[in-house]
């Protein structure tokens, strides 16, 4: 039975529904985004392989996953994970993300042993991720990608012993960065370069020691 609610589009809204063209151009656009996550993976796989380190080795078990959907927090995204070992206690993963209308972010998401193993590279390159605008999240939850101000603040706004208070007691940690849309030359760029980083100050050694990533 219909209901005596008349629903009504606005002028805006029934412009919208009328244009085909928007809808294809967004799914252009995501097809693009698509591919382009496909090329980073594969970029990152032959990083990890320069990498002689067994810990590394040990990642790159289950290869590159991209996966797509239409809401988070309302809007389209387009998500690359690797490494990708997500368990109950123990995770280890890099996250790219691009959320329509925001920006491109990357995550190293680490909990568990993975926390522990890394945690003393991290508290080591602390003033480096600071310097190179790096965010951490302070969220109870590991799940959420934006950097509202209950979700991730940047390292600058904490102090080194704070930042060690909290790779030992959290039961995650995630690290992040992010690069505006509008800023799409430098997107690849972005994704190779924060990966390597990412890498270097969680498992191997100080970035700053390497004049080349």
């Amino acid at each position: 039975m219909l209901t005596k609610t008349k629903i009504t589009l606005s002028a805006k809204e029934l412009d919208l529904v009328c244009n085909t063209d928007i809808i294809l151009t967004k799914l252009a656009i995501i097809e693009k985004v698509y591919r382009l996550l496909g090329d980073v993976s594969i970029a990152w796989q032959q990083k990890l392989a320069e990498l002689d380190n067994s810990q590394l080795s040990a990642l790159t078990v289950n290869p590159p996953k991209i996966a797509k959907g239409e809401n988070y927090r309302g809007l389209p995204y387009v998500m690359l994970d690797y490494p990708r070992c997500f368990g109950k206690d123990n995770t280890a993963a890099i996250r790219l993300l691009f959320w329509w209308g925001n920006f491109f972010s990357i995550n190293l998401h680490l909990s568990g042993n993975y926390q522990q193993a890394a945690s003393p590279e991290l508290l080591q390159n602390f003033e480096w991720l600071q310097q190179n605008n790096y965010w951490i999240c302070i969220n109870t939850t590991a799940w959420d990608h934006h950097f509202i101000a209950d979700n991730f603040m940047l390292l600058t706004a904490i102090t080194k012993e704070q930042f060690a208070a909290k790779l030992s007691s959290d039961p995650f940690i995630k690290i992040a960065k992010k690069i505006p849309l509008n800023e799409w030359e430098s997107v690849i760029a972005f994704m190779i370069q924060s990966f390597a980083d990412l890498i270097k100050c969680s498992f191997t050694k100080h970035p700053a020691d390497e004049k080349d990533l």
